[in-house]
């Protein structure tokens, strides 16, 4: 795929990992919006508690994202996701709607402040402009 920290790269669809062909496609189709690989580095704090989890973005949605991690949280932990690209940062307060022990855990936000928002919005333009000029 050769991608750049921050710089997003072909569509896929991640949730494939660890679930059957039936299970993956039905989640898919369950999503609101297109989700795109795209590198970033962030981190996971699980405010209860105050634990921290380090963590990488593979994949970005409108409305969440996947994050490899070796030791995810479970499904339905609270969480506050900070992702930075480049110069640019974003966080919101989200919720972990599937965990895969020793790989990742997808990410669904539930609320963007504008200023992360407007991050979102460049990253997720530019990975769209990436997507077609790679499929042609």
């Amino acid at each position: 795929m050769g991608t750049l920290w921050g710089q997003p790269a072909k569509t896929s669809y991640h949730c494939g990992k660890g679930m059957h062909l039936e299970a993956a496609i039905a989640y898919r189709e369950k999503r609101r919006s297109p989700r795109y690989s795209f590198i970033a580095s962030a981190e996971l704090i699980e405010e209860k508690a105050d634990v921290r989890i380090a963590s990488r973005v593979s994949e970005l949605s409108l409305h969440g994202c996947y994050l490899d991690m070796m030791n995810p949280f479970p499904t339905g932990t609270m969480v506050l996701v900070k992702i930075t690209a480049g110069d640019a940062f974003f966080e919101a307060k989200s919720e972990i709607i599937y965990s895969q022990p020793n790989m990742g855990a997808g990410v669904r936000f539930l609320h963007v402040e504008s200023n992360s928002q407007a991050a979102l919005d460049r990253w997720l333009d530019g990975a769209e402009k990436d997507h077609q000029r790679q499929s042609g």
